[in-house]
């Protein structure tokens, strides 16, 4: 059975099911302006993809997270290791499933709030 890694940066906004996270115990945020917040983290990290290839970008992305994601998973640069079909909401299945290692999605959402994906294997 076919599996993907990925990191994920996720920005949480009000309406998401849990608004809280290990940064922010009450997330207060509309989803424009968490769109407006992960827009702005992909403009830097497209930049720095332009600049350094791949691993510039895992790095960057990965120090990112740490910082600016709303997941657990944070602490561990956004690495969500290793999954199969059927373990992810579907939005996010889909595009970790479609990208290319290496290559990071733009914006996406699912019921979690909005995400940045980078397949790294």
């Amino acid at each position: 059975s076919e599996q993907v890694r990925v990191l994920h940066i996720l920005k949480k906004h009000k309406d998401v099911a849990k608004p809280r996270s290990w940064r922010n115990p009450s997330i207060t945020d509309t989803r424009e302006e968490a769109m407006v917040q992960l827009q702005s983290i992909l403009d830097k990290l497209k930049k720095i993809e332009a600049g350094g290839g791949m691993n510039g970008l895992k790095k960057a992305f990965e120090d990112t997270a740490k910082v600016e994601s709303d997941c657990a998973s944070a602490k561990d640069g956004g690495d969500l290791n290793f999954f199969g079909r059927g373990r992810m909401h579907k939005p996010f299945e889909e595009t970790s499933f479609a990208l290319n290692v290496g290559e990071m999605s733009d914006v996406i959402e699912t019921k979690s709030g909005l995400h940045i994906i980078l397949r790294v294997d």
